[in-house]
């Protein structure tokens, strides 16, 4: 996988704080761009530290997983993407905090999904370093986006958001293995 391949896993993967973020932007009626600023960062930094994690966890296990990775990689990426257009479906409440505690638990719910795709970023024998920060950089502007997008047009994108990054992490995941079948 290329950088090109890592910009789209990464886009995929930032859909879930997208979505979270149009919805605090919904609730954020002061100091827009300083809290879009605080989401982007928390948002951002937890996107990039979840898939160090899964990728350094996954290199542990990986000679016990040869000749099944690929399988595994669509299996983790496809939970993910299903989970995502699942999750779209449901309404959740949010309000304009940005405080610690808060922003705490919702970069830890948006970024677990990246746990996953960090083992998978292992299997593919990705350097991490790039990818990690690609994926953190792309989040944080989503983020960023997000809340101001939310804060300007309301609850009208989240759901879309959320079932598009879903989609996007199932194909590449049938990407994948599919190069790996034929």
């Amino acid at each position: 996988m290329g950088i090109l391949g890592i910009i789209v896993l990464s886009i995929g993967v930032a859909m879930d704080a997208f979505a979270v973020s149009i919805c605090k932007g919904i609730t954020i009626k002061n100091k827009v761009n300083k809290n879009a600023g605080i989401v982007g960062l928390w948002f951002g930094l937890f996107q990039g530290l979840m898939p160090l994690l899964g990728f350094f966890f996954m290199g542990i296990i990986d000679r016990y997983i040869q000749g099944i990775k690929e399988y595994i990689i669509f299996g983790l990426l496809a939970y993910v993407g299903v989970s995502m257009i699942v999750e779209a479906k449901k309404q959740e409440e949010f309000n304009d905090g940005v405080g610690f505690k808060e922003m705490l638990v919702l970069a830890i719910a948006t970024s677990l999904d990246a746990l996953s795709v960090g083992m998978t970023l292992e299997l593919l024998e990705i350097n991490i370093f790039i990818a990690v920060t690609v994926i953190a950089v792309i989040t944080f502007l989503f983020s960023f986006f997000g809340v101001k997008i939310g804060n300007k047009f309301g609850n009208k994108y989240k759901t879309k958001a959320e079932i598009i990054g879903g989609i996007i992490l199932i194909i590449i995941g049938l990407k994948i293995l599919l190069e790996y079948l034929i």
